[in-house]
């Protein structure tokens, strides 16, 4: 739209908006340019997903913006003709980061969706480096995508929205500096729904979010993996109140708020684009906020 990106500030309880900050420094307004997922450290410092600049930190008191991470790197598609690093991928695509988390070291973790890689900042920002590739990462559409640590940080629990089958997982790794292919754990598989954001709560319950139209709404996973509830519109309604819901998070009132991507309907229905309010009956599992240099 020939604009910057926004990260919107909103109050929780009202739902009114209290603040925009643009984002500095996006070159390239023709081309697509977006802010994804955030997440907060220790000292209350703002972490945001761009695609044009990789990560940058917000001081919310002033804020201002400072870089913590370049751009994502863009990987040629492994192959006789590319060496390491590349991804394992077949389509040469460029980088999506998508979701990220920290550790309670303060390594930054970083799903990239068009690349099959999970990347890993070092605390105190600087160049992503490769911490996990696979090709079962990868998809024509979305690959992985949302990411956290488990409740007692020995995991990391990540999802692939669609695979080359059209098949959506959620797989688990050890938290541990090197995984290998053989750690890799499917927690859960959906054959339809395409799963996107995720979140634990206090409870214990792993909620992910679905997104493809028809399927759209919320999944309760047990510890087990197995499904405790799944959260969906009304009989045959395929966009309300889900309209291709992207991710969410907990309100310390028992609600989960979900953003809605409205990805197919948003031209025709902007409206749609919406932070949905849905009572779960559940907390946050605290997200890791470390204190980073």
């Amino acid at each position: 739209n020939g604009k910057p990106s926004r990260v919107f500030e909103y109050d929780v309880s009202t739902g009114a908006l209290l603040r925009t900050i643009e984002t500095q420094g996006e070159q390239v307004f023709g081309a697509e340019h977006a802010n994804s997922c955030l997440t907060f450290d220790g000292s209350g410092r703002l972490y945001v997903l761009n695609n044009q600049l990789g990560t940058f930190r917000l001081d919310l008191g002033t804020a201002v913006q400072a870089r913590y991470t370049p751009p994502y790197p863009n990987l040629k598609a492994c192959s006789i003709l590319n060496g390491a690093p590349c991804s394992p991928t077949v389509p040469n695509l460029p980088a999506l980061p998508n979701d990220l988390a920290f550790d309670d070291a303060g390594n930054l973790y970083v799903t990239d969706s068009l690349q099959a890689t999970i990347w890993k900042v070092p605390a105190g920002g600087g160049a992503p480096q490769i911490w996990f590739q696979d090709s079962r990462l990868s998809s024509p559409y979305v690959g992985v995508n949302g990411l956290r640590l488990s409740p007692d940080r020995s995991r990391i629990y990540f999802t692939v929205t669609l695979d080359f089958l059209g098949i959506g997982h959620v797989y688990s790794l050890p938290l541990i500096d090197a995984p290998q292919a053989s750690d890799l754990v499917e927690f859960r598989r959906y054959f339809a729904g395409g799963p996107d954001g995720i979140a634990f709560g206090a409870s214990g319950k792993l909620y992910v979010v679905l997104a493809l139209p028809g399927q759209n709404g919320i999944s309760v996973l047990n510890p087990d993996g197995s499904e405790f509830a799944r959260i969906r519109n009304k009989g045959l309604n395929l966009i309300k109140p889900f309209d291709s819901p992207a991710n969410l998070a907990f309100d310390g009132l028992g609600n989960a708020l979900v953003t809605n991507h409205a990805f197919a309907t948003g031209l025709l229905l902007p409206n749609h684009f919406q932070v949905l309010k849905v009572f779960v009956n559940d907390v946050a599992s605290p997200l890791v906020e470390p204190i980073v240099p």
